[in-house]
């Protein structure tokens, strides 16, 4: 083998490792938004409780705790290391920002996780979730519900663009359903004054 082959293979073998270099990309904290806190705050709901979000449908534990993006790359919640507590959070957050948090009210909100995806495959990344909402009031139910969202996007060949990219995108699907729920009719109907 000459000299030429050799490095020519040596930088083959190095740019692929490059690209498909393992990492584990750790979401932020959730974070209320100020469109979600605008619309509550001029509504004449009662404040609600948060009570426990737990697995359902598809989602299984282990993908409660991270989603493969590509290769051994993955995202992973800060919140208990599991992504139905993040979504509860996230919920949690929105209310607390526009003053409809109680921990005390009779008014309880709790969810399952029933789809988490996310691909950063070349050419366009994907990702989807979901999840089953129920609220009650007194133990009687007042709102039943399942909800979803979805995204996609340009995802580039190189990994180092096309991991970080994903993970954003994930991680602003939880923000994009807790709004979904916070901004549903029948939601605002079931927590009305």
């Amino acid at each position: 083998m000459n000299i030429k082959r050799i490095l020519t293979l040596g930088a083959v073998a190095a740019l692929a490792l490059q690209l498909t270099a393992c990492s584990s990309i750790k979401m932020s904290q959730p974070k209320p938004t100020l469109e979600t806190t605008a619309a509550l705050r001029g509504t004449a709901l009662a404040p609600a409780n948060v009570g426990k979000f737990q697995l359902g449908g598809a989602v299984s534990a282990s993908q409660d705790q991270s989603i493969s993006l590509r290769g051994a790359n993955s995202v992973a919640s800060p919140i208990e290391g599991s992504f139905a507590q993040y979504l509860r959070e996230s919920v949690r957050v929105e209310l607390e920002a526009a003053g409809l948090y109680d921990a005390a009210s009779q008014n309880i909100i709790t969810g399952t996780l029933t789809s988490s995806e996310a691909d950063a495959a070349i050419g366009t990344g994907k990702a989807k979730l979901g999840a089953h909402f129920v609220v009650t009031r007194g133990g009687q139910v007042k709102y039943d519900n399942q909800l979803a969202v979805e995204d996609s996007w340009e995802s580039s060949f190189v990994g180092a663009t096309a991991i970080p990219l994903a993970a954003s995108h994930y991680e602003g699907l939880y923000r994009q359903l807790a709004a979904k729920l916070l901004n549903d009719p029948q939601f605002r109907s079931a927590l009305a004054k």
